[in-house]
């Protein structure tokens, strides 16, 4: 409440598309330096006003990398919660990928490379229009998002059926639509995820497919959020909280 009071004027106009971004950071300042807890620690919040997080918006669909020589997080690690480190393993294999083209990563469980983790930037869900499914992984080295927890509320209050599980990678041929979803990204349409599989050439490597235009239900759920957070809509379970 006082950090955005404060700085009220960063606020983007309304109906511009921005919005105020706060980023909570805590770390231990003590004089320690030995592995051990902290006996200090400071909290900040960074506040900066923010626009869409990659190129083109809604209207243009992100192609996905599948990440083959690197993980994001180690089983029984850190992989969900929220700690530099887990984006610090990340900013090599992201530059990499965007060489190729690809502005986002999708890693793989790291003990096995089989099954569907989270994007670099965001949480992964998947949508089957013919069973009309909702369906993102269940992980304990995924960042649990509220965003994602809000859309799978939003999609039941669909008529969708919410499945948190595994997802093989082959799976993805099932599904009509890949999002990335989170805090920074809302709701991001994935146009493409791609596997090299150990090959070098695109030519040789596994592309699942989801078009290149917004599809039907990512753009309900993206216009159910988004009217929730811009007071646009009823906010019939109490998410939004007002500044005073």
């Amino acid at each position: 409440n006082t950090v955005v009071k404060d700085n009220i004027a960063y606020v983007p106009p309304y109906g511009s598309g921005g919005a105020l971004y706060l980023r909570p950071l805590l770390f231990g300042s003590g004089a320690r330096i030995g592995l051990q807890p902290a006996d200090e620690y400071t909290f900040l919040i960074m506040v900066m006003p923010v626009g869409d997080y990659y190129e083109g918006g809604l209207g243009a669909p992100v192609d996905a990398i599948v990440v083959e020589d690197f993980d994001r997080a180690a089983p029984r690690g850190v992989g969900n919660v929220k700690v530099a480190g887990n984006y610090a393993a990340d900013l090599l294999p992201n530059m990499l990928g965007k060489q190729k083209g690809f502005p986002i990563s999708l890693y793989l469980d790291a003990l096995t490379q089989t099954v569907v983790e989270e994007f670099s930037t965001s949480n992964f869900v998947a949508i089957c229009n013919t069973k009309k499914t909702f369906v993102t992984p269940k992980s304990p080295s995924v960042l649990p998002s509220i965003t994602n927890k809000s859309l799978m509320t939003i999609a039941t209050d669909e008529g969708f059926t919410v499945e948190r599980r595994d997802i093989p990678l082959e799976e993805l041929n099932d599904f009509d639509e890949v999002l990335a979803v989170g805090t920074a990204v809302v709701v991001t349409p994935v146009g493409s995820v791609t596997h090299f599989n150990g090959h070098e050439n695109v030519e040789d490597a596994t592309r699942y497919d989801f078009g290149d235009s917004i599809g039907e239900s990512t753009r309900t759920l993206y216009d159910k959020v988004r009217g929730i957070q811009f007071g646009q809509s009823e906010d019939k379970h109490g998410w939004n909280y007002k500044v005073h």
